[in-house]
């Protein structure tokens, strides 16, 4: 079955001079004030699409990375994913840059390596997020 989930951001003012703030509504889990310094300069204390973006991607690849390796029969005993989401004002969105690194006992790193291209190409917000260039650092430890 097919889920939705919700957010609200709530804006005032122009661009360069407004404020919003956005509500992740299906969660409940809080409040986040925005604005275009905070997108396109510091964050100063605020977040910006581009970091709730890095958030879904990393979550999202993560958890397919974990499955993935799971179904193979090598479950994962950490995974750690980075994603770095580049804004550039008057462009947009230029790259994404995912660094996992994970602990996977029996893997072997081309495995690994594998595995992290798997879940980049399959992840559903990879998916999503197809009209930005997406590079992975995949790292096996320990």
């Amino acid at each position: 079955m097919a889920t939705t989930r919700t957010a609200t951001t709530q804006w005032k003012g122009a661009l360069l001079d407004g404020s919003g703030q956005v509500s992740l509504d299906t969660s409940g889990v809080g409040t986040f004030d925005v604005s275009w310094p905070s997108r396109a300069e510091a964050a100063n204390g605020k977040t910006s699409p581009e970091e709730l973006i890095a958030a879904a991607h990393s979550s999202c690849f993560s958890m397919a990375l974990s499955h993935g390796l799971a179904q193979a029969g090598t479950p994962p005993q950490t995974v750690e994913t980075k994603a770095d989401v580049t804004f550039q004002p008057g462009e947009g969105i230029t790259g994404i840059v995912l660094t996992v690194r994970a602990q996977v006992p029996g893997l072997t790193a081309e495995q690994f390596q594998e595995a992290a291209e798997t879940a980049k190409a399959n992840c559903p917000v990879s998916k999503a997020l197809t009209g930005a260039p997406i590079s992975l650092n995949a790292e096996l430890i320990g």
